[in-house]
């Protein structure tokens, strides 16, 4: 075991760069007479806030922001994630007064552009996808995820086929999926995949009966593989009535070239923070719309933005609110993240055009396929073929104990970001890479001659990596106790963190 090293860096907090006396900020006197205070026993007697000028303020927080590591400083491969970068022009326009000050509970006829907004959103996922309806409404991926298996159980309820209690996952699929379908109810069973990362055909028609939900598929999966039978594996779990949903996750590899509705799926959601470019990671915004064929159209969850009245020569249409006839019902309050996710997507969307969607993916796909070629003959390729937007290396060399980890550790030290590791869980010590359409040529040599470089140190000097990384502010942290001993604030005065006793009112005037 590698020794825990200690943090290089101790940034004081503010409460320690407190003095007493400095101001940041001088209220001016209220336009509007003063309201009278609360009740004595329900004020507070000091509130202990560290006293700082704007200017330490500013610094202190500054500093932080350059310890983190983020998509506009360098390169991002998380596998799986698409972090690709995001344009500025989307921060321009979910800004537009317009967006930003509106109200979810504002008359339909005060915000008509926001509702165009959602309207042709809803239209151009349709025609990106080939699905024949969407809903914007699910807060994020596997927020759709769940609201997409909670539309298959209603449509095969909505028949009077109650038996149907069976999810088939492949192996090869996102974590979240059997999380989904366990979530409501259904015994998740596991497919496994082929010698060519494929789905496994012959276990796939043994487990498809008549008590079979549907299959929830990721492709391209996980392994950055299009499945080579995609149309034969809906073909199958259609024919014992199973309904097949589409994890959108990985659709960057897919604009423009491969509609999922036209290959049979009846149920995808779209990740707008992946695809299309919305800022995401640490808890948000996502967005997670849905699409869904024909027939499951009437089990949308309400309400979707729709044309109240047709427009005609004279007067534009009014945009309102529809309710499908079966709906299962709202599942987020309001209509999902508006401004966060949706005004973002469509200026990426809209800025693009069909034939610039269309490049993102052969990009996304052409460097993908570029590292893979680099990084081949350094790290083993457990399903060695041409991958879509992203590709599995093993982290494990024959002979040694290193791990993914150390890679990625040491990495860091080369200044990129780690890929995604130990996912998916088929593959030992995975290392799932995913370069984007945005890096250039440039970058991804810097990045592959890192990984071969570090491949190299694995042979010749393997403890270089198990202390790594050496050159970052910190050291190796332990992130096992991290997380099983969490630290949710990072400093209090002695007197204001003493809990509250028997003997002690409740009283926010002594705390």
């Amino acid at each position: 075991m590698t020794e825990t090293l200690t943090p290089k860096v101790v940034e004081p907090t503010l409460f320690e760069l407190s003095s007493p006396g400095r101001i940041g900020v001088t209220m001016p006197e209220p336009d509007v007479p003063k309201a009278d205070l609360p009740p004595a026993h329900l004020l507070r007697s000091d509130l202990p806030l560290p006293e700082l000028a704007e200017v330490d303020v500013v610094r202190h927080y500054l500093r932080l922001s350059q310890f983190n590591y983020s998509v506009d400083g360098g390169f991002y491969p998380l596998g799986s994630c698409t972090m690709k970068y995001n344009p500025k022009i989307n921060e321009d326009t979910c800004r537009l007064p317009g967006f930003l000050y509106t109200h979810p509970l504002q008359p339909i006829e005060t915000v008509q552009g926001n509702l165009e907004l959602m309207y042709l959103l809803q239209e151009w996922l349709k025609e990106i996808s080939g699905f024949a309806a969407v809903s914007l409404q699910p807060a994020a991926g596997a927020h759709g995820e769940l609201t997409g298996v909670l539309i298959m159980r209603a449509y095969h309820k909505s028949r009077g086929d109650h038996k149907r209690i069976k999810m088939l996952i492949p192996d090869s699929a996102h974590g979240t999926n059997p999380a989904s379908s366990g979530m409501i109810g259904l015994q998740v069973v596991q497919i496994p995949s082929d010698a060519r990362g494929n789905v496994d055909l012959n276990a796939l028609k043994a487990a498809c009966d008549d008590a079979v939900v549907g299959l929830m598929l990721t492709n391209p999966n996980t392994l950055g593989l299009f499945d080579e039978n995609i149309e034969e594996v809906i073909r199958v779990v259609h024919e014992c009535g199973g309904l097949v949903y589409g994890d959108g996750a990985n659709l960057n590899a897919l604009l423009g070239i491969v509609r999922p509705g036209d290959l049979g799926f009846d149920v995808m959601h779209f990740n707008l923070h992946k695809t299309f470019s919305v800022p995401h990671g640490g808890g948000g915004p996502g967005s997670g719309p849905i699409g869904v064929a024909a027939h499951l159209a009437d089990f949308l969850p309400e309400p979707i933005v729709g044309i109240l009245e047709e427009d005609d020569e004279e007067t534009p249409p009014l945009f309102g609110f529809i309710r499908p006839a079966k709906s299962i019902g709202r599942i987020k309050a309001f209509y999902g993240h508006f401004g966060g996710g949706m005004v973002r997507a469509f200026t990426y969307i809209a800025m693009h055009g069909a034939e610039g969607l269309k490049q993102v993916a052969q990009h996304a796909v052409l460097n993908a396929n570029y590292l893979l070629a680099r990084l081949r003959g350094s790290y083993r390729v457990p399903y060695d073929r041409i991958c879509m937007h992203e590709f599995v290396v093993e982290g494990r060399f024959e002979g040694s104990d290193l791990r993914a980890l150390d890679i990625s550790k040491r990495l860091m030290d080369y200044n990129f970001h780690p890929p995604t590791n130990y996912f998916p869980l088929i593959v030992p010590e995975a290392l799932m890479i995913e370069p984007t359409e945005t890096e250039n040529k440039a970058t991804l040599d810097a990045f592959a001659d890192a990984m071969i470089q570090i491949a190299e140190e694995a042979r010749t000097n393997p403890d270089l990596l198990r202390a790594a990384p050496h050159n970052t502010l910190f050291g190796r942290m332990d992130e096992v106790r991290a997380a099983r001993e969490l630290v949710l604030c990072c400093w209090l005065p002695e007197d204001y963190s003493k809990p509250l006793t028997d003997e002690q009112p409740a009283s926010l005037g002594e705390r």
